[in-house]
């Protein structure tokens, strides 16, 4: 099925022991090999500022792996000017391509004045922001479209909203030209193929959430799609490589 190379926008790494964490960048190494993924954007499960440090640790992970891994720092907008400051080094110093934005883990409105504040920051560095969605409060497509509404940061919206709200996350998507939509983990891909037929496919890109969501699951949504080769190339690499400005080889970053 797939055309090579593969970009995965949405995948975790992480190691707290008190958290129960153990997700190391090998196990990640393993899954995508064993898919034929060549990159992966790569998140902690910590939000920063915070006592975990998880910036710390992305850090290390991409610079371990800097064929294989893309960092998004995900962060907590509630802490302001801390917040943006962090992200801001995380880009310009350590090479960083995104923002990770998960509403519900800190409670923070997507369309909240200091969200948005932060989402211009992304907007003003040239990189896409990763938002998750889903069927909670604070993810909701709708309340994304609010927040694509107020900047002109690119929002990639995780999970096409989720189990019970895909439909209005393609619809938030038609209204904001700055939505795109991510496929992970989540049981349509009738949905997906709606979305590549009313958007266009280069409003689409592939993720699977992985090591949560198995990868090779989510690539098969992808092959069921009745998609035309350029279309295909687009959801699973070029529309991600464009995002992330990088160049990708069968096997990893091209360097």
């Amino acid at each position: 099925m797939a055309t090579k190379p593969i970009i995965d926008a949405h995948a975790h790494v992480d190691e707290v022991d008190a958290f129960g964490w153990h997700d190391p960048p090998e196990k990640l190494i393993g899954l995508m090999d064993e898919a034929g993924i060549d990159v992966s954007v790569v998140t902690t499960y910590a939000d920063e500022p915070g006592p975990e440090d998880g910036v710390t640790r992305l850090v290390e992970y991409v610079e371990a792996y800097p064929d294989r891994f893309v960092g998004f720092p995900r962060m907590d907008p509630r802490w302001g000017q801390e917040a943006i400051d962090t992200f801001e080094r995380m880009i310009t110093e350590h090479d960083m391509r995104g923002l990770k934005l998960h509403p519900v883990s800190n409670l923070s409105n997507p369309f909240a004045d200091f969200t948005v504040e932060m989402l211009d920051v992304a907007a003003d560095l040239d990189v896409p922001v990763l938002l998750h969605s889903g069927d909670r409060i604070m993810c909701l497509p709708h309340q994304i479209g609010e927040a694509a509404a107020r900047t002109d940061a690119t929002l990639i919206m995780g999970h096409v909203g989720g189990f019970f709200n895909a439909r209005e996350a393609v619809d938030v998507a038609a209204e904001h030209d700055n939505v795109v939509l991510e496929t992970s983990a989540f049981p349509y891909p009738r949905v997906i193929q709606d979305a590549v037929d009313r958007l266009g496919a280069d409003r689409v890109i592939y993720g699977s959430d992985q090591p949560a969501a198995n990868p090779q699951v989510e690539l098969e949504k992808i092959r069921v799609l009745d998609l035309t080769e350029d279309q295909r190339r687009k959801i699973l690499y070029e529309n991600a490589a464009a995002l992330l400005d990088v160049e990708v080889a069968t096997g990893g970053v091209a360097q």
